[in-house]
């Protein structure tokens, strides 16, 4: 479906005499294989669209501008450094072959931009005054730097002079400035086909974004259910706790272990309880109740978190299949996870206050917040952090307080200890160097000296954990900030 070389020299035919001259106002790209030149010409505004789309490959004008992205990728980015503004002043399609090459000034100086519109290999590059690629849309036969070399065969310079000649007939005089017939059938030939790319790109984006999402809350429920799992050990401990009371007095100091009769049990067998050489009687006492108050907090705080990601879960599995069943229905709302749409900037009168703490999701499910500056240190770890919460901070050097949410009750988390780790280091002077300490201690042993300064403060029971800075490992953490997981 891509034009041929008659239909490329048609259209430049039909779209040149009204470029020539005009200078390029604006640049976009609608999407990853297409660039569209907004450009000002004998009082018009002309949308010149170049599509290096493999099955559509072309060029033409547009009777009304794309939609395109809120931010412009690296390519658009660069075209829009070195083209806007620039006069355009020849459109020639190279030899008998559907290569079209836009030259242009700008700032007294030669630019070019070269279409391939070779289906397959199709491709958009920017040339510099010497004729070396500067950038490309796609990834293509040439590395930037390397000289532009064309087939060679002879160029047909459309306009460059008043018009030129074409070998099968010659070129009409300049088109009204109201009718583009050649532009407007192409435009109508692949509406349809673009439409149905675009829904199914939109699909493929969707069902992406939920598949990650499916991923990590999998990962969640895991997590939980490990917690869950290792806090049903202590099911039992109260009645232990119990039993273990009623013989208190009978235990020997650094014992290892007591044999209680079970008065739960009609049968009364004998139970053996383990019991920590190095501690008092009240002290395993004191254990084997605070084993089961673990147990307790652990049905209270993660089966209900439990239940939501498994239902969440359910929930995306069940859109997957829809998807997957029914493709994209035209009323389809884009889940919340998905969407990346940047909310319009505020005034400077209306302008909302900033949401207090860098906010993160360890790859657990855990919570991660990190102060900005000395005040937010100060409010994270004295206003809003619990006692049982991980407060983390790189040792020696001068950075950000970290608090890892913990449910009380809860495992500390290997991974997420590294997530909340790898923030310290990374939003502390020890960024540079790329490694170094991280002191961690619970909430409730982090104090601040009386008079102190906001973020100074003295930590008790810390330990300290020695890391490199892993550069996925903060990727994904930045990721999870963005879709504020």
């Amino acid at each position: 479906m891509a034009l041929t070389t008659a239909e490329i020299r048609e259209a430049l035919a039909e779209i040149a005499p009204s470029l020539l001259g005009g200078r390029v106002q604006k640049v976009y790209q609608p999407h990853a294989e297409a660039i569209s030149l907004e450009i000002r010409s004998q009082g018009k505004t002309l949308t010149l669209y170049f599509s290096a789309d493999p099955e559509t490959a072309r060029l033409h004008l547009l009777s009304k501008k794309p939609l395109n992205p809120s931010a412009p990728p690296p390519f658009c980015q660069l075209l829009r450094a070195h083209l806007e503004g620039a006069r355009i002043e020849r459109i020639e399609q190279v030899g008998n072959d559907r290569i079209v090459r836009l030259v242009m000034q700008r700032d007294g100086k030669p630019v070019t931009m070269v279409a391939e519109l070779t289906g397959r290999t199709a491709n958009l590059m920017l040339l510099d005054e010497a004729g070396a690629v500067r950038g490309q849309l796609r990834k293509g036969r040439f590395k930037i730097g390397d000289v532009y070399m064309a087939p060679l065969a002879k160029a047909h310079p459309v306009g460059a002079h008043g018009g030129a000649s074409d070998p099968e007939g010659g070129w009409p005089s300049a088109p009204t400035s109201e009718s583009f017939p050649t532009s407007a059938e192409l435009e109508r030939r692949y509406q349809e086909h673009d439409e149905a790319r675009a829904r199914a790109r939109q699909l493929d984006a969707i069902k992406a974004g939920l598949r990650k999402t499916l991923k990590r809350t999998v990962k969640r429920i895991e997590a939980l259910e490990a917690d869950l799992a290792k806090a049903e050990r202590y099911r039992d401990y109260n009645r232990y706790g119990e039993l273990l009371k009623s013989h208190l007095g009978e235990i020997g100091k650094g014992a290892t272990a007591t044999t209680v009769p079970d008065y739960f049990d009609p049968a009364l067998p004998d139970l053996v309880l383990p019991l920590d050489p190095a501690k008092s009687p009240q002290g395993n006492l004191d254990d084997y109740f605070r084993k089961y108050k673990k147990y307790q907090n652990a049905q209270k705080a993660i089966r209900p978190r439990l239940q939501a990601a498994q239902a969440e879960a359910a929930t995306l599995r069940e859109r997957l299949a829809s998807l997957d069943r029914e493709g994209l229905p035209t009323d389809l709302e884009i889940p919340a996870p998905l969407r990346r749409e940047q909310p319009a900037r505020p005034t400077h009168k209306g302008k909302s206050p900033a949401k207090p703490f860098l906010r993160f999701t360890s790859e657990a499910g855990d919570s991660i917040l990190v102060g900005r500056n000395s005040r937010e240190n100060e409010e994270l770890t004295f206003g809003l952090a619990r006692s049982h919460d991980l407060w983390l901070h790189a040792s020696g050097a001068p950075g950000s307080h970290v608090v890892l949410r913990l449910e009380k009750g809860a495992e500390l988390r290997k991974e997420s200890l590294l997530d909340a780790a790898t923030l310290a280091l990374h939003y502390s002077d020890l960024r540079k160097s790329g490694q170094g300490e991280v002191l961690y201690a619970y909430r409730k042993h982090v104090r601040k000296p009386r008079g102190a300064k906001p973020g100074l403060v003295t930590v008790t029971q810390d330990k300290c954990l020695f890391i490199k800075l892993d550069r996925k490992r903060l990727q994904q953490l930045k990721e999870s900030r963005a879709e504020r997981v």
